[in-house]
């Protein structure tokens, strides 16, 4: 008889032979098309009079029909039964995964900091894993965002999920993920972000961690909920045609569909509630589509920095990879800048300067950078600058490097250098309001830090 932990060993076998296969089509905001069944992609029309191979027409609209033509986001879907064929949903309980606004809460006026998340309790699938840290806005008026962390050890088999209250951004910290949405499936390896648009469909199956051959390991990692208009990519002004994060980097999926008949839990959640209903298909059956609102992987090293060469600290702008705008030209809903590796050769003091921002800012660690870097600032092993911590620092409150950090940056040397490791930082303009299960679990605040030993503040590049 095969036991529970064989399976799970099976299902990440085989999606690592999947994800090792998988093809993609390239260009961030492209018309992507792609076709499972050769001539299920109808020619001169969206919704033929009889679409090929007897497929169900259906659109999803992720802006308004409305909006302007730039900032559009439909793709025309052709499945094998149409969305609407389902049975009554009933609601479940949200468990960890919660939503803004959090009203009752008061704004946290220190630097916060909270340890990885440990390691989930046994037979933890993605949603069931997705644990709420904190959010700011409201789905209802498709503003702001929520912070989750995930932890999941079994793969999602026969559970889907989807968000009607916005867009998911999904960053890996520890062990890869195979998505499989309605228009294909994502390969997403820690140093990787995925994109999941608003509604869309999915399930996440477990690649493990390198030499994983016993589906013992879990994984861990971030997920960021845009309320708002879908992610763009920055305007690059006096940047010039290219740099930053560059369209051609951003992968989406060739067409892939599931045609089973086996009972599947499809979870979805509708301003901030929870609803499941058991399908007797996979609603993830689209055999091909065209559009514009599609799933995305994308490598964050292949962020080109935009650095300083000769004086002074550049500002985290520069940093900024993707991008949900509101009516007010840069004043924006989220902000998500990448922290790759990068060159550093001014000759002024090299990590940020002491400063407070108007805006909130969540940092996350991907790649602990691995070793004291002179004129820099350093971080030790032990300190809290490793892979999976989380940080908030809230409107107007003062932060920067930490004390042996500025100690190392003022008495270092300038000799050009290359940094190391793999962060991110998250902007918003609202303040990021914790969730109560989050206050419970603050691991240390690091307003500490310049009387003692570097905490999170001692390696934030940006």
């Amino acid at each position: 008889m095969t036991t529970n932990l064989e399976r799970e060993a099976a299902v990440r076998e085989r999606a690592r032979k999947r994800a090792a296969s998988l093809t993609y089509s390239t260009g961030f905001g492209n018309e992507h098309s792609s076709e499972a069944l050769a001539g299920a992609l109808p020619v001169g029309r969206n919704s033929p009079h009889l679409p090929p191979h007897g497929l169900y027409t259906e659109l999803l609209s992720e802006t308004a029909f409305t909006e302007t033509r730039p900032n559009t986001r439909r793709t025309w879907m052709y499945r094998i039964r149409p969305s609407v064929v389902r049975p009554r949903q009933e609601r479940m309980d949200n468990g960890t995964l919660l939503t803004p606004p959090f009203v009752n809460a008061p704004v946290d006026p220190h630097s916060l900091y909270w340890k990885p998340r440990p390691a989930p309790a046994q037979g933890t699938d993605f949603v069931a894993g997705l644990w709420t840290l904190a959010g700011n806005g409201d789905p209802r008026t498709r503003s702001g965002m929520a912070v989750h962390l995930y932890t999941a050890d079994v793969s999602m088999t026969d559970r889907v999920f989807s968000t009607s209250d916005g867009q998911l951004l999904i960053v890996p910290e520890q062990g890869g993920l195979l998505i499989h949405t309605e228009l294909g499936l994502l390969g997403v390896e820690p140093g990787h972000i995925a994109l999941i648009p608003r509604g869309m469909k999915f399930r996440v199956e477990i690649l493990g961690t390198a030499g994983d051959e016993t589906g013992t390991g879990f994984v861990r990692g971030y997920v960021f909920e845009n309320f708002g208009t879908p992610f763009s990519l920055p305007e690059l002004g006096f940047v010039g045609q290219s740099g930053m994060s560059n369209p051609r980097d951003f992968l989406a999926p060739a067409a892939a569909y599931d045609d089973s008949e086996e009972p599947v839990e499809v979870i979805t959640k509708v301003y901030g509630d929870l609803w499941t209903s058991t399908y007797d298909h996979s609603p993830l059956d689209v055999v091909a589509w065209h559009g514009n609102s599609v799933p995305y992987v994308y490598n964050l090293r292949d962020f080109q920095v935009m650095a300083s060469v000769n004086y002074d600290h550049r500002d985290p702008s520069l940093l900024t990879a993707l991008t949900s705008t509101t009516s007010t030209p840069g004043l924006n809903n989220i902000d998500f800048c990448a922290v790759p590796p990068e060159w550093v050769v001014t000759d002024a003091f090299r990590p940020p300067y002491y400063h407070r921002n108007v805006n909130a800012e969540f940092v996350g660690v991907i790649e602990q950078a691995q070793h004291v870097t002179a004129g820099l600032g350093g971080a030790a092993a032990d300190d809290g600058y490793v892979n999976g911590i989380a940080g908030i620092v809230n409107p107007m409150n003062p932060h920067g490097p930490g004390a042996d950090a500025w100690e190392g940056a003022t008495n270092g040397g300038l000799d050009p250098m290359m940094t190391d490791g793999l962060l991110f930082v998250v902007e918003t303009q609202w303040p990021l309001v914790v969730t109560e299960q989050a206050v419970q679990t603050i691991g240390q605040t690091s307003d500490e830090t310049l009387s003692g030993n570097s905490t999170l503040q001692s390696q934030f590049r940006y």
